[in-house]
C-alpha cells in the first residue's frame, strides 16, 4: 500500500489545515497509511507529528515572524500575506526519516518549508495548491495582478516600483530550485488550475484538478430551531450567515461589499425580517455600522458548534472578492444550507447557479442583495436548494470520492 506523507504548517487551524487534515483522515478511512508532518500540532491524533511543547511552539512562532523580516523594507506595503519562506530548518532530514512513497504538500508558509528544501526530498511531490503562492513570487492571492506570468517584480502588494524586488527575488529562488523536480500539482478549482497553467513557474507541469473533501457524518443537518436556541439566535427571523477568518478586517473576504448589500435589502420583502450572524469576527465598528440587526458569534473552531452555526441560518453569504475552494461554502452545503457568492475564482465549481445557490455578477452588490432576496423569499425554493446542497457535497466532496482520486493519482506517479 502507498504510504504518503502530508505535509501542511498546522493540523486544525485555518482553512487549508482543516482541509488537509480531512484529507489525511479520508485516505486513513480507506485503508492508505497516511501520515501528517506539521509545524504546529493542535490534535491530539497520534498519526499527525508537529511541535506540541510550549517551547517548540514559540520557536514555530519565531521562525514565521524571522520570515517576514525582508517585508520591513517595504513599510507602505499593503495587507495581504506575502511569503518568503528563507528560513533553514531541520525539514528535509525530518521529512526523508519517515521514507514516504509520495510527499504531498499543502500549505507550507508561516516559515515551515524553505523554497529551496524541495529538492532535497527522496520522493515524488505532489502539490496540493490551497491559493496562488506555490506559483507566484511570494503573494497568496495576486488580487488581479498577472506578473506571476512572467517573472513577477514590481510587486502592487509590495507597492513597488522595483523590477528587481523581493517578489523577483523569491521567483528566482522558486524558478532556481524547482526548475528539475518531480512535482504534480493538484489544484482544488478549475480557476486556480487555470492560474497555474498560465504561471511561468507551473505551465510545464501535470496539473490535476482534485478538491477538498469533507466528512458528511459529521457535517451534516442540524434541527434548525435547536441550533438558534443553542446559539441565542431568534427563531422567527430569517438569517442569514457570513463567516471568515478576521472576517471584517481581511479584504480579500469582501465584507465592504456585503455591508452595501444589506442596505439595498431593504427594497426587498425582507425589511424587518433578515438579520445576520457573522462568525470571526466581535462587536467591532463594521459590525455595529450594518444596517441591519447582527450578531457577532466571535471565532468557532469547534466541528460541533460549526454545524449549529451552518445549520442555524437560511442562507450563507461569501463576498470574496478572490477565493480558491472555500472550506466555508462546503460546510454550510454539506449542512444543506445555501449559499450566495460572486462567480469568482472556483466558486463557481461549488455553486450550481439557481440549483443549490445564487452566483452573482462579480462585486455587484445590488445583484447580491437580489441573490440574497431570491433565496429567502419563496419556501418552497429555499427546500430545494437546501436538499440540492447536500446532494452536491455526498456527490463531489465525500471522503471516499476525494480520498479515492488522491489513491489514483499517487499510484500513477510511483508506479
Amino acid at each position: 500500500m502507498i504510504k504518503p506523507l502530508i505535509l501542511n504548517s498546522t493540523d486544525n487551524v485555518g482553512g487549508a489545515a482543516r482541509a488537509a487534515y480531512r484529507l489525511h483522515q479520508a485516505l486513513r478511512g480507506i485503508g492508505v497509511d497516511s501520515e501528517m508532518l506539521v509545524q504546529i500540532k493542535f490534535s491530539n491524533d497520534d498519526s499527525v507529528a508537529g511541535a506540541q511543547s510550549s517551547t517548540t511552539k514559540r520557536l514555530a512562532y519565531l521562525a514565521y515572524e524571522l520570515d517576514q523580516f525582508p517585508l520591513k523594507s517595504y513599510r507602505d506595503r499593503r495587507e495581504g500575506f506575502f511569503s518568503p519562506q528563507w528560513i533553514p530548518q531541520r525539514i528535509v532530514s525530518n521529512v526523508n526519516r519517515y521514507a514516504p512513497d509520495v510527499i504531498n504538500l499543502h500549505w507550507i508558509n508561516n516559515g515551515f518549508v524553505r523554497i529551496e528544501a524541495l529538492k532535497r526530498f527522496k520522493a515524488p511531490i505532489v502539490w496540493t495548491m490551497h491559493d496562488m503562492w506555490p506559483f507566484t513570487g511570494g503573494c497568496h492571492y495576486s488580487t488581479g495582478c498577472e506578473r506571476y506570468t512572467e517573472a513577477c517584480g514590481c510587486c502592487p502588494l509590495l507597492r513597488s516600483e522595483n523590477e528587481n524586488d523581493l517578489s523577483r527575488h523569491v521567483w528566482k529562488r522558486k524558478s532556481n530550485s524547482w526548475e528539475n523536480l518531480d512535482i504534480t500539482v493538484v489544484a482544488l478549482s478549475n480557476w486556480l488550475a487555470e492560474c497555474a497553467r498560465r504561471s511561468s513557474l507551473f505551465a510545464h507541469l501535470p496539473i490535476k484538478v482534485i478538491p477538498n473533501c469533507i466528512d458528511t457524518s459529521i457535517w451534516k443537518p442540524v434541527e434548525r430551531d435547536f441550533a438558534r436556541e443553542q446559539l441565542g439566535l431568534p427563531k422567527d427571523k430569517k438569517i442569514a450567515g457570513f463567516a471568515a477568518l478576521r472576517a471584517t478586517s481581511d479584504r480579500r473576504k469582501g465584507f465592504h461589499l456585503l455591508m452595501p448589500a444589506m442596505e439595498l435589502l431593504r427594497g426587498f420583502n425582507l425589511d424587518g425580517k433578515l438579520e445576520l450572524a457573522v462568525l470571526g469576527a466581535s462587536d467591532c465598528v463594521e459590525i455595529m455600522e450594518l444596517p441591519i440587526r447582527t450578531h457577532a458569534l466571535g471565532e468557532i473552531h469547534d466541528d460541533e458548534q460549526l454545524t449549529l452555526f451552518y445549520s442555524a441560518i437560511d442562507v450563507f453569504v461569501l463576498p470574496s472578492i478572490q477565493d480558491n475552494l472555500p472550506n466555508t461554502i462546503m460546510e454550510s452545503l454539506s449542512c444543506a444550507t445555501p449559499c450566495v457568492a460572486f462567480e469568482i475564482g472556483g466558486l463557481a465549481d461549488m455553486l450550481d447557479h439557481g440549483i443549490n445557490g445564487y452566483l452573482c455578477r462579480p462585486f455587484e452588490a445590488q445583484d447580491f442583495a437580489a441573490g440574497i432576496a431570491w433565496v429567502l423569499e419563496d419556501e418552497e425554493r429555499q427546500k430545494f436548494l437546501s436538499n440540492n446542497a447536500r446532494q452536491k457535497v455526498l456527490s463531489t466532496y465525500a471522503p471516499k470520492v476525494v480520498a479515492n482520486q488522491y489513491l489514483d493519482l499517487f499510484s500513477q506517479i510511483t508506479n
